[in-house]
């Protein structure tokens, strides 16, 4: 029996057996032990240190022969983001999978968590450092060499990397050289913003090449409400890892702003946007001392979590209507996140961004009906043919939520 598996007993009392897809009874727990099996087994590659966004094959070895080569993304393509390709979102999913990892072994102490945490560690510094433009957080790297990256990013794989390396750096599961890496890495994202997010770049990291970002992904201010706390959020992170002075001046810069136009979020939001948005508010939130402030984020947390409540319904309707075992195709022949596929990756990972949004708001209650339905996300999929990454945001939920139910917060 796994160490989830002992340690879960208990919750499976309360919770009992949910219906699998196939119409099996298989225990919560079994399911997520499959989760995470499956996750490192079939979405993650040892050379590059990463989980990539989407299997093209069930057969062991070729499940990611999709991944684009060096000499494609050293090419631009098909584009210069990477998009489709099964790397775009490879920062993303390592903050995500970090959040998952910092609270499984909260809940479990299971001392195997420490190498899964580095080695996302790893694939954190090969999209920051090793290709050479220091500080700027890549998508993902080459299958073929870990310097190789495409040349445009985004604010979202920003965010999600800084957030995820907060909650690593916090946890016991950190030893003391990787936080030592951890504030390597911090520092060297908040030196770019510095360096580079300023009126004369519109506020733009910049791209891999130095370049403005065409798209804007890498625009930092002046940006959507969902947008606004991620700039002050990093430069938070910064100050609170090294204590340099320089950090705490910019946070104070952009605080009181990004606080007000985040109370103008649509709630009409892509969930990806309003978990990123929550994301940024923990931050800011733990990191802040004036109770003004404090109050004033919390406010804002909480109606997002009201806004996750009501749209949990849609993808669980949804996935009954859909295939959850299709695979994608290959991006080079028209699959990728083509119209035909992107509905089944989406609809898996919209259920565990929803959930993981609502969780990070430790002050309101997840109340049944929420944990019926993540249940329900859960058990409905046979993970030995799951092809898409939102398993990992349904783990990180997971995990959360059992940390709210051991701590009682």
């Amino acid at each position: 029996m796994t160490t989830h598996s002992k340690t879960g007993v208990w919750l499976i009392a309360i919770l009992g057996a949910c219906a699998m897809y196939a119409g099996e009874p298989r225990p919560l727990a079994q399911a997520m032990d499959e989760a995470w099996r499956v996750t490192w087994q079939r979405f993650y590659r040892e050379d590059s240190s990463l989980l990539y966004d989407y299997l093209s094959s069930y057969e062991a070895g070729h499940e990611l022969d999709h991944l684009p080569n060096r000499q494609e993304i050293e090419s631009n393509v098909p584009n210069p983001m990477g998009y489709d390709t099964g790397m775009e979102d490879g920062m993303i999913s390592a903050g995500v999978m970090l959040s998952a990892v910092v609270d499984h072994y909260a809940v479990t102490g299971d001392q195997q968590l420490r190498a899964k945490a580095d080695a996302l560690l790893r694939g954190i510094r090969h999209c920051t450092l090793d290709h050479g433009a220091t500080g700027f957080v890549a998508r993902a790297v080459s299958r073929d060499c870990p310097r190789v990256a495409y040349i445009n990013a985004s604010r979202d794989q920003v965010s999600h990397a800084v957030h995820g390396l907060w909650l690593y750096a916090r946890s016991p599961l950190c030893s003391a050289s990787s936080r030592r890496e951890v504030e390597v890495l911090v520092r060297a994202i908040a030196d770019r913003m510095l360096r580079l997010v300023t009126p004369d770049n519109n506020y733009d990291f910049l791209t891999l090449r130095g370049t403005r970002d065409p798209k804007a992904n890498s625009k930092m201010w002046n940006v959507h409400g969902h947008e606004a706390a991620r700039l002050p959020m990093i430069y938070a992170v910064a100050w609170s890892l090294t204590q340099d002075a320089r950090y705490r001046a910019a946070y104070e810069q952009y605080v009181d702003a990004a606080i007000e136009l985040s109370k103008t979020f649509s709630p009409k939001s892509p969930m990806w946007a309003l978990l990123q948005m929550q994301c940024s508010l923990e931050v800011v939130l733990a990191l802040e001392t004036n109770a003004a402030r404090k109050a004033a984020i919390q406010a804002i947390m909480q109606d997002l979590t009201a806004c996750c409540a009501k749209r949990a319904k849609g993808p669980d309707a949804r996935a009954a209507t859909l295939d959850l075992t299709l695979l994608a195709g290959d991006w080079r022949t028209g699959g990728g996140l083509n119209a035909t596929y992107r509905p089944v990756w989406y609809c898996i990972r919209e259920s565990g961004e929803i959930f993981l949004t609502e969780l990070i708001d430790t002050t309101t209650p997840f109340p049944k009906e929420q944990q019926r339905l993540l249940i329900r996300a859960i058990e409905r999929l046979d993970f030995n043919r799951v092809s898409s990454c939102g398993i990992f945001y349904l783990q990180a939920a997971y995990w959360k939520w059992q940390l709210r139910e051991k701590t009682g917060r």
